[in-house]
């Protein structure tokens, strides 16, 4: 069934494979379709079809609605019914004012904090993103720029940021898999994330963070493009 192997695809990238409940599936499911633009932002979705679709019942589909509004992904709107939330250049504009901020200083600290594993990790991965640009595997490029991040966030080793961070990365995933339809921002994200690694390996903390900043703005330029 294609939920399963949507489902398949989202443990191979964690290295697990977690027992859900049908409502947690029902959720992971359309949340992942919604990231992927599978259902397309402003796009009107049937809870019955949607039910349907997934071959589960209406219960879970409509937790599972009221969980992803609650992420922000779907909204509820007179006469319209449950819609995939738009995105807007506000809603853009923020999530770098936040990144900016809180990405910057993030990098800032793992440069002092990181270890030499973290560091490996870091450089294998950006060696599978040049992979995954060479062959255009969006969905790839996508799962590594979030492992990305977040081996940062972690090795910056401050829990309360990397709550902030992890929360606005779920956030930023949808736009992010826009950014990263276009195969030449791909190939500049992959050089961006090794200027990362490199200051980061250096332990050089100004330059960290002037790379993260950079990085951050490139997208920001980018995903404004598409809009």
């Amino acid at each position: 069934m294609q939920i399963d192997a949507e489902l398949g695809e989202e443990a191979a990238e964690t290295g697990a494979a977690p027992v859900r409940s049908l409502r947690d599936t029902a959720y992971e499911v359309l949340k992942q379709r919604i990231i992927m633009c599978v259902f397309r932002p402003g796009e009107a979705l049937s809870e019955a079809q949607v039910a349907s679709s997934l071959g589960l019942g209406r219960t879970p589909v409509r937790q599972a609605f009221d969980r992803l509004m609650r992420d922000g992904l779907v909204e509820v709107l007179p006469r319209k019914g449950i819609i995939v939330r738009p995105i807007s250049a506000d809603e853009v504009r923020h999530m770098v004012e936040v990144r900016l901020l809180n990405e910057g200083f993030c990098a800032r600290l793992a440069a002092e904090r990181a270890d030499g594993a973290t560091l490996a990790a870091l450089a294998d991965n950006v060696r599978r993103g040049g992979e995954a640009a060479a062959e255009s595997d969006v969905a790839a490029a996508m799962a590594l720029d979030r492992a990305f991040h977040a081996t940062i966030s972690t090795a910056a080793g401050n829990p309360v940021l990397g709550d902030i961070l992890k929360n606005l990365h779920e956030r930023a995933q949808r736009v992010w898999f826009v950014s990263l339809r276009d195969a030449g921002h791909h190939a500049r994200v992959v050089e961006e994330h090794a200027a990362i690694a490199a200051a980061l390996t250096a332990r050089d903390g100004d330059g960290a963070e002037e790379a993260t900043r950079a990085h951050i703005l490139s997208f920001a330029a980018n995903i404004t493009r598409q809009l």
